[in-house]
């Protein structure tokens, strides 16, 4: 008989148990990402480099210019935030243990399509959308049309080559696209649906002085329309942001650990996805180009029911105002719901959000792996998020929803 120290509770059913569509996963780049394909004109000015400054940091630099969040997570040894770690950590820092280390090396799965497949089955992810690692932080900082192009389309080489755009129908890397030259943008985006992608990663807010969807930008948007491309506006600084933040005295592109809450909340949350959504939506942008789908991803979702609200009621204000790219013909929250989709954060209130929303169509699940801010495994994801949603809605943000979204049979 087993003596009372030797009896373990039965460990708990966990509250999903059905496949997963995780719509947010990320890897790490080889260091052939940075010089495979970059020519060497641009390499002084532009080239993406990792190496210690003048402060002693280790940080990533593009061209001369420090990364500056890039020195709060890199380490000269190649090791990385241990994944799904950030809570541990800030309840370490909490307690008064800031010397905790939660950095680990990198595996093959985060680095390579075969590996990630292998972990994919043993979680039951039957699908995957890929975005990039560290040069989500560098994007802001291509800020001149000519080099960013050459830089974008080296990075986008390399990303093929690793990991193909579609690979095996189940992970789906997004190359990264600009609108800031038109031209080229159209020959970019060509390239990436000749090599197989299924979705594209584009910068938030406007290009040029005008929306996205502006009608001048239309020969771009008719080649990704033919395609049936998804268009994802993942978290990263909106560079578009910078003037405003300095008419309140708030710098951007700055160290995390000394940003101020100001620009969490209004340069680096919400404001630059609900701005980018609802232009698309307010422009009549799919009368046009109805094929286009498009997603954000971590920005959370709980910003979501205000903006439908807010849409819905400010076209009524504007009921008989100008609109530029023609009246809508029915609700905004209902072009929405047809339209865009989002992956939630593990922490937000799902159930709250379904209740105000009125369904759970659009809402996908994103692990964020391998990084520290999201969740270890995917399946964690519903034991966070979706306690108190019904199990029909949870297999739809767990699964079904992600499925769609890509095309794909759930």
């Amino acid at each position: 008989m087993a003596t009372q120290a030797q009896v373990k509770p039965a460990a708990s059913k966990p509250l999903y148990t059905g496949p997963i569509f995780d719509a947010d996963a990320h890897f790490w780049e080889t260091d052939e990402a940075w010089s495979a394909y970059l020519p060497e004109k641009v390499k002084a000015d532009w080239g993406i480099t990792f190496r210690k400054g003048p402060s002693g940091d280790f940080a990533m630099y593009v061209g001369p210019r420090k990364v500056e969040i890039s020195a709060d997570h890199l380490f000269e040894d190649g090791r990385v935030p241990a994944p799904g770690k950030l809570h541990e950590w800030l309840r370490a820092m909490k307690e008064g243990k800031a010397e905790i280390d939660l950095h680990v090396p990198k595996t093959p799965d985060m680095m390579e399509p075969e590996a990630r497949l292998a972990l994919m089955d043993r979680w039951d992810v039957r699908g995957s959308i890929l975005f990039v690692g560290n040069m989500i932080t560098a994007i802001s900082y291509l800020d001149q049309p000519a080099a960013a192009y050459e830089v974008l389309n080296a990075y986008n080489h390399w990303l093929y080559d690793q990991w193909k755009f579609n690979y095996k129908d189940r992970l789906f890397a997004a190359p990264i696209v600009t609108l800031m030259d038109l031209e080229k943008a159209c020959d970019q985006v060509r390239w990436c649906i000749k090599h197989g992608a299924r979705l594209i990663l584009m910068p938030m807010g406007p290009y040029n002085g005008k929306a996205p969807a502006h009608p001048d930008h239309d020969p771009f948007w008719a080649i990704v329309n033919e395609a049936g491309l998804r268009v994802v506006f993942h978290v990263s600084e909106a560079i578009y942001m910078k003037d405003h933040m300095a008419v309140w005295g708030e710098p951007v592109q700055q160290s995390r650990i000394r940003q101020t809450a100001f620009v969490w909340m209004h340069g680096y949350s919400e404001r630059p996805v609900v701005e980018t959504l609802s232009s698309f939506i307010f422009w009549n942008f799919f009368e046009r180009f109805p094929n286009v789908k498009l997603l954000s991803a971590e920005n959370g979702a709980e910003w979501v029911p205000a903006m439908l609200q807010k849409m819905d009621k400010c076209r009524g204000m504007a009921k008989n105002g100008y609109w530029p790219g023609g009246q809508l013909k029915e609700r905004p929250s209902r072009i929405f719901a047809r339209n865009v989709s989002v992956v939630a954060y593990p922490e937000d209130n799902i159930k709250a959000i379904i209740d105000q929303v009125g369904n759970a169509d659009w809402i996908l699940m994103g692990s964020d792996y391998p990084h520290a801010e999201g969740v270890e495994e995917p399946r964690i994801f519903a034991e966070e998020a979706c306690k108190g949603v019904s199990d029909a809605d949870t297999a739809k943000i767990m699964y079904e929803n992600g499925m769609r979204f890509m095309g794909l049979t759930p």
